[in-house]
């Protein structure tokens, strides 16, 4: 008659496999997976949130932050782990993202304060 498998000496037991992440926490799971994403929301929300209270020029150079967070984010990080920041080819999205964030932050700072 043959009983469960012992552990060889000096071995711990075998654990029982957990599900992965994505089964337990489905939500927080896709989060995760989309953290560069969520990153250049975050930053382009406190932005905006920056913008409502009348601090306009410390908003918008949040902004463009996020968005040249978002071009280097798709310049360095492969197509598997950018998610969906990779929207056209990576020179396009690169070009525009960069592009557009230096152009505001450049025309934020240009503008003589008050």
């Amino acid at each position: 008659m043959t009983g469960p498998a012992r552990p060889a000496p000096g071995q711990r037991g075998v654990q029982p496999q957990r599900p992965p992440l994505y089964l337990r926490r489905p939500l927080l799971a896709g989060f995760l997976r989309q953290w560069p994403l969520l990153l250049v929301i975050v930053m382009v929300g406190l932005g905006l949130l920056l913008v409502a209270v009348e601090r306009w020029r410390s908003g918008l150079l949040l902004m463009a932050l996020g968005l040249v967070v978002a071009g280097l984010f798709r310049m360095f990080l492969p197509v598997r782990r950018i998610g969906f920041l990779a929207v056209r080819s990576r020179p396009v999205d690169v070009t525009l993202t960069l592009g557009v964030g230096l152009a505001v932050a450049l025309i934020v700072l240009a503008i003589p304060p008050t």
